[in-house]
């Protein structure tokens, strides 16, 4: 039957009205929703690499933000004498009334010495002394004000001019495997013809295999959800293997 305006405009207040007043499981996923949106999201990723491949330009660029704009740039004879250093740069996103605290951890010296046996061991001890710091705050007494410093994301940069990984690139990917999602990058593939980007891909796919690394896989969705969006999973499954692995930094 018709309702003229008037009456739907007080019908749909009045059906606002009761579902904000209603009491029970089924508003729990909004009542989640609305408290997380307003205490805002911690992510914290992890930028590793050798020096020059990009690190900067890709995070800048993804957060459309200056997060090294006070870094001091090294000399050839000061970056050979750096050991691995971990730092930590914090800045505050709001998009559409959502709030994002993002935390990037550098790892400066990492991959540039000439002898690199275990220089991903900062990089590790760092993960776990978060893993730590977050398990003693959770066994506390005091947790309302937990931070949560945990390292969520590795993104791992890859040489675009070797011919596939590397003794430290392997290393590094396995001690890291267990800890945090490792998301292997090609960096400046911009530098390469689509032919040998295609070949490098497929190297790189190989040798992860060949060495059981485990890297970050699109996760499935679940079993009770329609057919619709399952398709569009396996789409975006295909899409994202091919090239989530492996993203361009330019």
């Amino acid at each position: 039957p018709f309702i003229p305006l008037q009456y739907e405009n007080e019908l749909s207040e009045t059906l606002e009205t009761l579902e904000k007043e209603y009491v029970g499981f089924a508003t729990l996923p909004n009542q989640v929703h609305r408290k997380s949106v307003k205490k805002g999201f911690d992510f914290t990723l992890m930028v590793a690499g050798e020096s020059g491949l990009g690190k900067s330009t890709l995070v800048n660029s993804l957060f459309l933000t200056d997060l090294h704009k006070d870094r001091k740039l090294l000399n050839a004879e000061e970056r050979i004498s750096q050991t691995v250093e971990i730092t930590k740069h914090t800045v505050d996103i709001e998009e559409k009334g959502v709030k994002l605290k993002l935390t990037i951890v550098d790892t400066p010296g990492f991959g540039d010495a000439v002898n690199n046996t275990e220089c991903w061991r900062p990089i590790t001890d760092y993960i776990d002394q978060q893993f730590e710091q977050y398990f003693r705050d959770e066994s506390g007494l005091n947790r309302k004000n937990i931070q949560d410093n945990r390292v969520h994301c590795c993104l791992y940069f890859i040489p675009p001019f070797g011919h596939g990984l590397r003794p430290v690139d392997i290393e590094f990917m396995k001690a890291l495997q267990d800890k945090v999602n490792v998301v292997p990058l090609i960096s400046k593939a911009d530098c390469l013809m689509p032919s040998e980007i295609k070949k490098l891909k497929e190297r790189l796919r190989e040798e992860i295999d060949k060495y059981g690394i485990k890297i970050y896989q699109f996760p499935d969705c679940d079993s009770d959800e329609d057919e619709e969006f399952k398709q569009q999973d396996r789409e975006l499954k295909v899409t994202l293997f091919a090239d989530l692995h492996f993203i361009h930094s330019i």
